[in-house]
């Protein structure tokens, strides 16, 4: 683990233009709204920290009880990176969004088109679809006997990741023979589900997802660290960022001293007062896809119709995800004018690893020339500000984290502060912010629309269902 001053890597929230003082007392949340709730923060945080690491809640043990499994894990990546020119994870979902989410953030943003003697491993792919054109096109560019590929899947049923599995083995099979199992690394449930019978038969190096981590929740677990270490992420220094956003947020009931639990009682009172859309507005291109990562945790999550009493409650904020300064040119005309039903969090960061200075020139353009002599950096940062200032003026709910850098120990805290973060909301809502019957829906109906056995029943449904009429099809 890399040895850094963790005091100058503390990221931060603030929420002034969360609150009435600063945004208006029309559509600004005030003191008096949280505490007001007091009761229902406090209950959240209990109805987490109490729990711990039990149930569904396994990820909150993640930070502390996986020292031998990242001394494998490490391992394995050593050998991985000296043997293998690719390296391909097969999963969907949480298996993939998270493992995306941490390379776009911590390696190289053209890390696969770097030259081997500048990248020092395997380059890195995700396939988390089934387009056909998808697969066919990433055949065309890897070579299956220097390719490893990691099966993620904890049940081992997932449609999505299975076919791709009989596809890429089939392929080792006829490329490499009995050799061909030395090309995958399967990390699914250490018990239960088709893929560890497979890897127990077949021979397959393999990691566990704990029974307690779901999917979405997953990427401090073997799910996200393995293909991290393969890339030469400090996954320790990763995990040390976690642990730290971990014992703050349990650490007091007093939103006021509690990053992750102010930043839900303020989604929640929002939530109440008609927010139903929470927009990620990353100022950064290396945090892009922790939107994409935070839009599953924050949807799949939150988004239930029954509360744990089984009243309908239709719960639930649609997340959005958008890029600073990108989207200022596609959304930000909606956000700042349109209704006042958004929550707008921004991701800032201090220090960029790399600057661009922009030079001088164009001195007979003063609408242009302006910009001389400041880097790209500040040219971002300013347009955050100024987007941030533009919002508040409008009277728009808006939130900004800052991290001082990114790296492993920030990155490390900024999930876990949303993992918990999106917990305490769960609570406040009284949902269960961890199952998802709306996805298991529509994988029931693609089993059944398969033919697959035990779904009769519901193949007789789809049956059974209104026809589509011609009206309405032009």
């Amino acid at each position: 683990m890399a040895r850094i001053n963790r005091n100058d890597y503390q990221i931060r929230f603030d929420f002034n233009n969360m609150m009435s003082d600063y945004i208006g007392a029309e559509q600004g949340i005030k003191e008096k709204d949280i505490s007001e709730i007091s009761d229902k923060i406090k209950a959240a945080f209990n109805g987490v920290s109490e729990k711990g690491g039990s149930g569904w809640q396994g990820w909150l043990d993640l930070p502390y009880n996986q020292d031998e499994i990242v001394a494998d894990i490490l391992l394995t990546a050593k050998e991985v990176r000296r043997k293998c020119k690719a390296f391909v994870v097969l999963g969907i979902g949480g298996s993939a969004l998270g493992p995306i989410a941490v390379f776009q953030a911590l390696r190289h943003l053209h890390y696969n088109e770097l030259p081997f003697k500048q990248r020092k491993g395997p380059k890195f792919y995700v396939e988390d679809n089934v387009d056909p054109e998808r697969m066919a096109a990433l055949l065309d560019i890897i070579d299956p006997a220097t390719t490893i590929f990691n099966v993620i899947t904890k049940s081992g049923a997932t449609s999505e990741t299975m076919s791709q599995y009989l596809v890429i083995t089939d392929i080792l099979k006829k490329a490499l023979g009995k050799d061909y199992a030395s090309h995958v690394i399967a990390t699914t449930d250490k018990e239960k589900g088709n893929l560890i019978k497979l890897a127990k038969k077949e021979g397959f190096k393999t990691f566990y997802i704990p029974s307690g981590v779901g999917g979405r929740f997953s990427e401090l677990s073997p799910v996200g660290l393995l293909p991290a270490a393969v890339l030469g992420i400090d996954i320790k220094l990763m995990l040390a960022g976690a642990r730290d956003m971990a014992k703050k947020g349990l650490k007091t009931a007093n939103p006021y001293k509690n990053m992750p639990l102010m930043a839900a009682a303020l989604q929640y009172i929002a939530m109440n007062a008609g927010k139903n859309i929470s927009v990620m507005l990353p100022y950064a291109d290396s945090l892009k896809y922790i939107a994409d990562w935070y839009c599953q945790l924050w949807g799949e999550s939150l988004g239930k119709s029954v509360d744990k009493e089984g009243n309908e409650v239709y719960a639930g904020q649609t997340p959005v995800k958008a890029l600073g300064v990108t989207d200022q040119h596609s959304q930000i005309q909606l956000y700042t004018e349109g209704p006042f039903d958004k929550v707008i969090t921004f991701i800032a960061v201090d220090s960029f690893r790399k600057e661009v200075m922009i030079p001088e020139g164009l001195a007979d353009f003063p609408d242009v020339n302006f910009l001389c002599g400041n880097t790209m950096g500040t040219l971002l940062n300013t347009e955050r500000k100024a987007t941030e200032y533009a919002l508040a003026k409008k009277h728009r709910l808006n939130r900004t984290i800052t991290l001082p850098a990114v790296n492993e120990y920030t990155i490390g805290q900024l999930l876990m502060m949303f993992m918990l973060e999106t917990a305490f909301v769960g609570e406040m809502l009284n949902i269960d912010t961890f199952n998802q019957p709306g996805v298991e829906e529509g994988k029931n109906a693609t089993y059944a629309m398969f033919g697959r056995k035990g779904y009769e029943a519901k193949k007789a449904e789809l049956d059974s269902a209104k026809v589509k009429t011609n009206r309405y099809m032009i």
